[in-house]
């Protein structure tokens, strides 16, 4: 049994509705990368170049008409040839037809549709890629301001103890050895704290990337729904979805097809040509008796061709032979994909189960850190407790807090792996509110496998995805907010 609620989707949450402007969601996230991402439109460019090879196989199969013109001017004419002409010119249309191609042109094209849809298969692949990614860094960005506020907040608390431990030194209360702990101590956390600016600064610079804007004031992300109730249910919901291995299964029959059109080179082949020529000699034809011929002329002819391959070398076997040997690799590829697929969907659930069990434990030491240290801190104020328990004691708290804050962030990431894993992870699927329709790449494949006119013009390419060279670099200044996620 598996918890696949129809329609239900991580950003139709009531977690993620309109938010204003000085925040971003998880939904802003997608949504920016879905529209201005480089990666992702690449590749429907890519996909889109992918469509046409089917208008290319097809079009072996269609008749083909052609102009052909000819214009001779010659320069020196043989004594002999006295009724050669000086000039001609030669022009008129010609008509091919190809009849029967032995299937090479019908499997072709087979196969060249397999592949579009191999290719629209290979795009889901890299939209959830870099969803995946997106969240990853969404996540990571909250991670490190999270981080840095506890970093801060630490020192804070060390500056307090270092005071203390000075002020208690001058009455004689503690030694120079309490002072020289504190003091190393918040010494170590400044230095943390120093890290922490940097990692944060990383995660804010791979949000940009993929993003394409700064985050800003990011808010705490929704649950994640669909998620399975246990692997074999997610093992099966992937074998059914995850576009990689659609995508191998479909390159598998695309071979398929590339093997039987190269068997197609045994057969006959059999083409009609028609034609029209208009001549015209411009009164030099004949010489002294050009004024008794013709001096234009218009002729027509038509032919059947009739290609019977007896021998090639061995060529045509060893096409044969290579299609077939690239459909068994195709075939292999396909149990090698769906192995990896296998493997990522119970790895990816695996790792989202231990990451839950990590903050229900992280959790619990929060709570027990933050029970030891008050504990501590009162048996010190009577004696009882050394200065470098309470700093271990505080210690303890900051790396149970930085622990569960780790532990959230690698679950809600691993939660989003397994839905990418199992094919659930695409703006589809998250109901994605782009402000339009969302990319249909079979609308362009409709668009252009009848298109049969050769002039047509297409506006010049131009970049869609945003450019971040103007966005600031970022610094790792935080809000209060945003040191509390």
């Amino acid at each position: 049994m598996t918890r696949i609620a129809g329609g239900a989707s991580l950003l139709a949450l009531g977690a993620l509705t309109a938010t204003p402007a000085a925040a971003d969601s998880l939904r802003d996230a997608l949504v920016s990368a879905y529209q201005t991402n480089p990666t992702l439109q690449a590749a429907r460019a890519q996909q889109r170049a992918v469509d046409e090879d089917v208008v290319i196989a097809k079009a072996q199969g269609l008749p083909q008409v052609d102009v052909n013109s000819n214009y001779v001017e010659n320069i020196i004419i043989s004594p002999n040839a006295f009724a050669a002409p000086q000039r001609v010119l030669r022009t008129g249309p010609l008509l091919t037809v190809p009849i029967y191609n032995g299937g090479a042109i019908k499997n072709a094209t087979k196969a060249a549709k397999e592949r579009v849809s191999a290719g629209e298969a290979d795009l889901r692949a890299t939209e959830s890629a870099v969803f995946s990614q997106t969240v990853a860094a969404y996540m990571d960005v909250l991670r490190t301001e999270a981080l840095v506020g506890l970093a801060t907040n630490q020192i804070e608390v060390l500056k307090v103890d270092l005071e203390a431990a000075r002020d208690r030194f001058q009455i004689g209360d503690l030694t120079i050895t309490d002072v020289a702990q504190s003091d190393s101590r918040l010494a170590l956390a400044e230095a943390d704290l120093r890290a922490a600016f940097s990692d944060l600064i990383g995660a804010r610079e791979t949000y940009i990337r993929l993003v394409g804007r700064a985050p800003t004031n990011l808010e705490a992300p929704p649950p994640l729904p669909g998620l399975p109730e246990n692997a074999a249910a997610a093992v099966e919901i992937a074998l059914k979805y995850n576009p990689d291995l659609i995508a191998a299964r479909e390159r598998a029959d695309a071979a398929g097809f590339d093997t039987k059109a190269a068997a197609a080179g045994r057969r006959p082949t059999l083409g009609l040509t028609t034609g029209v020529d208009y001549t015209n000699y411009f009164n030099t034809l004949g010489g002294p008796f050009a004024d008794q011929l013709f001096q234009e002329e218009t002729t027509s002819n038509m032919a059947l061709q009739l290609r019977i391959p007896l021998f090639q070398g061995g060529a045509i076997s060893a096409r044969y032979r290579q299609a077939g040997a690239r459909e068994s690799a195709a075939l292999e590829q396909m149990i090698a994909t769906e192995r990896d697929v296998i493997a990522q969907t119970r790895s990816a659930y695996a790792a989202w189960q231990a990451s839950n069990a990590v903050i229900e434990s992280s959790k619990q030491a929060v709570a027990a850190a933050e029970l030891s240290l008050e504990g501590v801190r009162a048996e010190n104020s009577i004696g009882n407790r050394t200065v470098i328990e309470v700093l271990n004691a505080e210690q303890e708290l900051l790396q149970a807090r930085a622990q569960l804050v780790t532990a959230r962030r690698n679950a809600y990431v691993a939660g989003f792996t397994l839905l990418a894993a199992m094919g659930r992870a695409e703006a589809r699927d998250l109901n994605l509110d782009t402000g339009g329709p969302l990319y249909d790449p079979h609308e362009h494949y409709d668009k252009v496998h009848h298109d049969l006119w050769d002039f047509g013009r297409k506006p010049k390419p131009a970049p869609v995805s945003t450019r971040t060279v103007d966005i600031p670099a970022p610094d790792a200044t935080i809000t209060p907010e945003e040191g509390s996620n």
